[in-house]
Parts: C-alpha cells; sequence; structure tokens
C-alpha cells in the first residue's frame, strides 16, 4: 500500500511538470526585468541570479580589468521556471537561439 501511494506521488509530480526552461531577454538593469516568452516581464523578486553573471573585476598593478561582464541590456538567457511558478532561476546567457 506505501508503495503503491509513493509511486502516485512520483507520478503526479513528474505529470505536473515540476520545473520548465524558457528563453528570456533583459529589458532593464537597474532594476533588473526580463522579458519572457515575449510576454511576462519578470522583476529581480522574481528571479534568481547566480553569480557568474554579476560583474567581477581583478587588479594586476595599476591596471583593472574585468574577467565577468555583467548582465546588460539585450542579454538573451535561459531560464528555468521552478515549480509553482514563482521564481525563476537564471541559468546563463545564450549566445544563440
Amino acid at each position: 500500500m506505501i508503495d503503491a501511494i509513493k509511486r502516485a506521488a512520483t507520478e503526479a509530480v513528474n505529470a505536473a511538470g515540476p520545473v520548465l526552461v524558457q528563453l528570456g531577454i533583459v529589458e532593464k538593469i537597474n532594476p533588473l526585468v526580463v522579458l519572457v516568452d515575449n510576454r511576462l516581464s519578470l522583476t529581480e523578486d522574481f528571479l534568481i541570479v547566480p553569480e557568474t553573471l554579476s560583474e567581477q573585476k581583478i587588479t594586476i598593478g595599476i591596471q583593472e580589468y574585468v574577467i565577468r561582464k555583467p548582465l546588460a541590456t539585450g542579454d538573451k538567457l535561459l531560464l528555468i521556471r521552478m515549480q509553482g511558478g514563482q521564481r525563476y532561476v537564471i541559468m546563463d546567457r545564450v549566445v544563440s537561439v
């Protein structure tokens, strides 16, 4: 009986599609706004931005170098919608679609 319940719960989660991969475009930087599927504008309250997409600089001698570029208006992004659809994780920039 317990195995049947576990199996039914697993099938229900799989059928619900716990995550969804989507494409987005950065509309604004400050505050961050991402347009998803040309219809839904997400503010930074709904976005999880990884450190790899934030600017990082180093200084060698007196010269400063940018190691990682920050997000910029027009950047194409790969996003994953988390279960429930309330939060989106930005995975990375997309070079071509």
